[in-house]
């Protein structure tokens, strides 16, 4: 089952203290972005939140963990009360784009030829 637009547009909306705050469609589901960081995913009408110390330290009691897709890492699955307190939402979003490393820089061709000369 293909999460709905209706689901992503309100995660985003409830996230619109974030300038750089992104969702990209993938295979039917979405990725969503966090200054260029996937922060998450959004499966099946579900938001899951990539791991990590101090979000899980942040969500406490709220911890469950499950997985996107098969043969995915787990996530943190974020039930729809939590969605929908945008502050609460919004600091955990915080928190684990904070804890992640930059993207790494994507090497074009142009880039590896141009290495050669």
């Amino acid at each position: 089952m293909a999460t709905k637009q209706s689901i992503v547009d309100f995660i985003l909306d409830q996230l619109n203290s974030f300038d750089n705050m992104s969702a990209r469609k993938m295979f039917g589901e979405y990725a969503l972005y966090c200054d260029g960081k996937v922060v998450g995913l959004i499966c099946d009408d579900i938001l899951y939140i990539k791991i990590t110390d101090q979000g899980k330290i942040f969500v406490g009691k709220y911890y469950q963990e499950g997985s996107p897709y098969k043969g995915a890492k787990p996530s943190m699955m974020i039930d729809y009360d939590r969605i929908e307190d945008s502050e609460w939402l919004s600091e955990l979003v915080r928190i684990t784009a904070d804890s992640l490393p930059l993207p790494k820089q994507k090497i074009t061709f142009k880039k590896k030829y141009d290495n050669f000369h």
